[in-house]
């Protein structure tokens, strides 16, 4: 199994962790072998220091083990998991298992789902979730493949906000899989920023300005929630609104300030003089409130036809507990 096959994982018998219940004695030999041969633990390779939440690591956790088990069984661990459903579903996150064409073969949260193919759904902003899933797996700057879209909660009827993360590994019977599971309602990590931005920026140097029309469509990847990745020139003009789907209205955004009198743009310009990218704070009104939040500001430079300009999107500052 390559890095192409399966992203952060290797293949390390005896490595993946029981999940309810006692573990079986064969698996507790394996386990034993596996010390004893010196096959390290099933996170060797599984880096989260990138995230301040502990609900963000403990969902990337979860799709990893049950990736493991998969890579290593196969057939046998897809059978285990319908038979152990509730195991793999909790109040916050559940897993889903597809193949490459978007097939569902194992979903712990809407078992109706399963043999159902999710090639063409959309969210209902028009996502095409799935689509995006597949393009973020061979993303090498979202090693965790996340994709971010709204969904129902199981036994729900309303939409909500999903972050997800996913793995994609090769069964023993050759067959490749997608291994995923997303939060609820997630904090707004910094690292799923950086993601959006550092992509934008490639493809604006990759693409010049066809890339513009695909960051600033509200249904690609580039907007989530309340993020959107926009870009202005070094002077302060627009070239992607943060704001609205138009440049009928020229604000420069260098001459913006803060609740408390700050210029976050224009300093973090001055600081990308000496860095590759810049994270800034500010303070904001928090929405439908009026009391003040901080907010952080991600930029970076890139080029388009030979001139200098920044992409940016703005998150919440990621608070404790973590």
């Amino acid at each position: 199994m390559g890095e192409q096959t399966m992203r952060s994982v290797r293949n390390c018998r005896g490595g993946v962790r029981c999940r309810g219940g006692r573990p079986a004695i064969g698996l507790v030999i394996a386990l034993l072998v596996a010390a004893l041969s010196g096959c390290k633990g099933s996170y060797e390779d599984l880096d989260l220091t990138m995230y301040q939440y502990r609900d963000t690591r403990n969902v990337v956790r979860f799709v990893y083990d049950a990736a493991l088990m998969l890579n290593r069984d196969g057939a046998v661990g897809l059978a285990h998991l319908r038979s152990h459903r509730a195991e793999y579903s909790t109040p916050d996150y559940y897993l889903c298992v597809y193949d490459v064409t978007g097939a569902n073969l194992f979903h712990a949260g809407m078992e109706a789902l399963e043999g159902r193919n999710l090639w063409d759904v959309t969210d209902k902003n028009g996502k095409p979730v799935f689509q995006q899933v597949v393009e973020a797996l061979e993303d090498a700057s979202n090693p965790h493949a996340w994709v971010h879209y709204s969904w129902w909660e199981p036994g729900r009827f309303y939409p909500v906000p999903k972050s997800s993360c996913h793995f994609k590994i090769e069964t023993p019977e050759g067959e490749e899989l997608i291994v995923g599971g997303g939060l609820s309602y997630p904090h707004e990590e910094r690292e799923f920023i950086r993601i959006v931005v550092d992509d934008a920026a490639k493809l604006i140097e990759r693409n010049g300005a066809d890339a513009l029309a695909e960051i600033s469509d509200p249904v690609s990847k580039y907007s989530y929630r309340d993020v959107r990745v926009f870009a202005f020139y070094r002077d302060g003009e627009t070239l992607i609104s943060p704001a609205i789907n138009s440049t009928f209205s020229q604000t420069n955004l260098l001459e913006c300030v803060d609740e408390v009198g700050q210029k976050p743009f224009a300093q973090a310009i001055e600081d990308l003089q000496s860095a590759d990218s810049v994270w800034a704070v500010f303070m904001a009104k928090g929405p439908y409130q009026r009391r003040l939040i901080r907010k952080i500001l991600y930029i970076r430079e890139t080029t388009l036809t030979g001139e200098e300009i920044y992409v940016a999107a703005i998150t919440d500052l990621p608070e404790p507990p973590y």
